[in-house]
């Protein structure tokens, strides 16, 4: 995967998304790029998600830790739809 020069990343994620591209820059393409930048990644994507969707992210952080109750999972993918349609709702 290629880094855009041209990109808009929030500010609270810009650290990431500046040190996934140092990663991306170091590691040559491959199994050991993926291994290595995997926590970088994630961690990224777990940024941008709760910047344009905070309180479902949210949401699905608290419900879904845990296996819990029926109540509880059945309250984990109501949080997980909600996130789900969210961020449908910010893709061009």
């Amino acid at each position: 995967m290629a880094m855009e020069s041209t990109r808009i990343v929030a500010v609270q994620c810009e650290r990431l998304y500046q040190a996934l591209c140092e990663c991306h820059r170091r590691i040559p393409a491959g199994q050991g790029r993926e291994v290595s930048c995997r926590h970088l990644n994630r961690g990224l994507a777990e940024c941008l998600v709760s910047v344009v969707c905070p309180e479902e992210s949210e949401a699905v952080r608290s419900l879904c830790n845990s296996g819990g109750t029926a109540l509880k999972r059945s309250q984990c993918r109501q949080a997980q739809l909600s996130l789900s349609i969210c961020l449908s709702s910010h893709q061009s």
